[in-house]
């Protein structure tokens, strides 16, 4: 069995065909909220980002991954190892599926199962973590679905729309290393 590959999704390393999907997500200032960005990006800083993603986890601290549906090699969201820290074997996880139409299919979760096994099974992580807005129901519903426990409130973390809006951190321990 392919360890990145679902039932009706599969992920994939990022390719230079990417880079167009990549610039219009970076640049939605819709999702910038849950992205933690505030400024966009440049086709040339994306493309250099894309030359430099194949370096491995180990070198380079995170790992982004294409998400596509089962029957096209065409990328619908991101699904991101990042603050990877191999000492003590863990990594924060973040997940965004572009187009509306494309949410609400099981390929958000599909994605976030394949990921979190690859996690845990060959990469041999002893903990995930995902900073999550306390009032983003569709992720707090889709990480606690996964038995990540939510440790504390991050008060007033994020600046949105002039309103301070709290952030809250989940953990998923691997209790099997």
């Amino acid at each position: 069995m392919i360890t990145l590959k679902g039932e009706n999704s599969f992920l994939r390393a990022l390719e230079p065909e990417d880079l167009d999907f990549i610039y219009l997500l970076e640049n939605d200032e819709s999702i910038w909220n849950v992205s933690n960005t505030q400024t966009p990006y440049s086709k040339f800083l994306i493309r250099q980002y894309l030359e430099n993603a194949h370096k491995d986890i180990y070198e380079a601290k995170q790992l982004r991954l294409a998400i596509c549906k089962n029957n096209s090699q065409k990328a619908i969201g991101l699904i991101d190892l990042f603050d990877f820290d191999a000492r003590n074997n863990r990594a924060g996880i973040g997940i965004v599926i572009h187009n509306e139409t494309n949410r609400n299919r099981g390929i958000g979760k599909e994605s976030l199962q394949l990921l979190i096994n690859y996690s845990f099974n060959k990469l041999q992580l002893h903990q995930l973590f995902a900073n999550i807005g306390t009032n983003n129901e569709a992720s707090l519903k889709l990480f606690t679905t996964f038995g990540f426990e939510k440790i504390g409130i991050k008060k007033d973390w994020n600046l949105i729309d002039n309103k301070y809006q709290d952030e809250a951190i989940f953990q998923l321990i691997n209790h099997q290393h």
